[in-house]
């Protein structure tokens, strides 16, 4: 809340009226898969409530799903009647083929979908997309399991949906709160990239979509909704539970063996270039630590059962030099991972390479601190033995990892900002100048396409011409050359 604002009974909260644009800023989908009686009712019902609430330019797609019955000549029908609806044909099924399909090639900055049956309450769309126009968030989702959520549903249902959240919580580590309420958007550059990594075209297309965002470390926005369930549901559950369980074993495997090259998803400390020229932001040295004290703590363990294994059939140096070359390979495997996050299998080799030659020292430290043992008594005991190990392993703990942040994993923030860089420019310009529109500082052609009709008259004081949408002349026409771009 702002603290500028008085104390005291705060006004009604009042929606923006839509504003003309040439470009839509929002793509809303509608995938269906023979819905000839619902499509009609929903899509209407949908347009009113973007033209009523909805401050920018919007676009309601169609996404017909190899329909059967009279779906495709009602989407069409649809689409010639309203200027801001438009019809996508797919010959083949899947709700995520036809998302990607459609996102893949459009050209609104935000992306969203929501089911044909409109269980969800549409006074949720606005707070769902906002986070991404302002550009705070990369993707937001409706959610029936969080707090604030009011949901009608059967109890058959509400144990499958919960027991599948648990599932994906337990298996894959994901805190996202439901994955599969059909209410969803996407910023565009984010889905530009992320699109190409998921693979299910089906039911598990939004779920595979949220954990390899949320493991990119991408921010996930969670609205609660007022939810009421369709008892005409055409969803098979017993079909889409196999295939989702499905899903969580294949996704769960790339995770695990490192297959999915996630760190191309990562962002910068911010996304103003300014950010990243600032000395004093830490790059991650406490969280670093954290983890790499936690993997030696678990290492040191290791290194211990495995030297006594080894030394009870063989001598002190030959179960040293075992045990500290298997701990060193799973210490670098673990660290490569959960310390330094480093994704795919892209310089494994080489980091392996690395961690032998930090073996090396390691094992030079130990081993020497071995040999003055024995100098200094000839027969030492066991106990003694493993103290004097352990502390030299502690040492070179600490050496390793000074030496896997300054040479293995050198500063990979700033070893990827091209990489970022790429993946954040295209939509750098559209993000800074709505946060100038949304703070009062735009001057840009796009400020003045999207800059609500109220903000236009307050900034230009140029008459009545510009309060009606354009900077001079009379009033356009409203969707007059949108049109032509929702034809296209």
């Amino acid at each position: 809340m702002r603290s500028d604002l008085c104390s005291g009974t705060l006004p009604a909260r009042m929606h923006l009226p839509a504003a003309w644009a040439g470009t839509p800023a929002l793509d809303v989908v509608v995938p269906v898969f023979n819905e000839e009686e619902d499509l009609r009712p929903c899509v209407r019902r949908l347009h009113e409530h973007l033209t009523r609430t909805f401050p920018y330019a919007f676009r309601i797609t169609i996404a017909d799903n190899a329909s059967t019955d009279g779906t495709p000549a009602v989407a069409t029908d649809l689409a010639r009647r309203i200027e801001e609806v438009r019809s996508v044909r797919l010959e083949r099924k899947g709700r995520g083929r036809a998302l990607r399909t459609v996102w893949s090639a459009s050209d609104a900055p935000v992306l969203a979908y929501m089911d044909v049956d409109l269980s969800t309450d549409l006074n949720a769309l606005l707070p769902l997309v906002a986070p991404l126009i302002s550009g705070h968030s990369d993707l937001a989702i409706g959610s029936r399991l969080s707090r604030g959520a009011r949901v009608v549903r059967g109890a058959k249902r509400e144990v499958i949906s919960r027991g599948y959240n648990l599932i994906l919580r337990g298996s894959l580590q994901a805190r996202f709160s439901d994955a599969q309420c059909g209410f969803k958007a996407i910023r565009r550059d984010v889905a530009q990239v992320l699109l190409p990594l998921v693979e299910d075209s089906g039911w598990f297309f939004d779920t595979e979509l949220l954990v390899l965002a949320e493991r990119a470390g991408l921010r996930i926005h969670e609205v609660p909704v007022d939810w009421v369930d369709d008892p005409d549901s055409t969803v098979h559950i017993v079909r889409t539970a196999a295939e989702d369980l499905k899903g969580v074993w294949r996704v769960g495997r790339a995770l695990a063996t490192g297959a999915l090259p996630l760190d191309r998803l990562a962002r910068p400390f911010g996304d103003d270039p300014r950010d990243r020229g600032l000395a004093d932001v830490p790059g991650g040295l406490a969280r670093q630590l954290v983890g790499f004290c936690a993997v030696g703590v678990l290492s040191t363990v290791f290194y211990v059962f495995l030297y006594s294994a080894f030394r009870a059939v063989t001598g002190a140096q030959l179960a040293n030099g075992l045990a500290l070359l298997v701990s060193a390979v799973a210490n670098t495997a673990a660290n490569r991972r959960l310390t330094f996050r480093v994704r795919g299998r892209g310089g494994m080799v080489r980091h392996q390479a690395q961690g032998l030659v930090v073996l090396a020292i390691g094992l030079a430290l130990t081993s020497g601190s071995l040999a003055a043992l024995v100098t200094a008594s000839s027969d030492p005991a066991r106990s003694t033995e493993l103290a004097v190990l352990v502390a030299a392993n502690l040492a070179a703990t600490v050496l390793r990892f000074l030496l896997f942040r300054a040479w293995v994993f050198p500063d990979r923030g700033q070893a990827r900002a091209g990489d970022t860089d790429a993946i954040s420019v295209p939509m750098a310009p559209v993000r800074r100048r709505i946060g100038r529109l949304l703070s009062g500082r735009g001057s840009s052609r796009f400020d003045a396409r999207f800059r609500p009709p109220r903000r236009r008259a307050a900034l230009g004081r140029s008459g009545a011409g510009e309060e009606n949408g354009t900077p001079e002349g009379p009033a356009r026409p409203r969707g007059m050359d949108h049109t032509r771009a929702v034809r296209r």
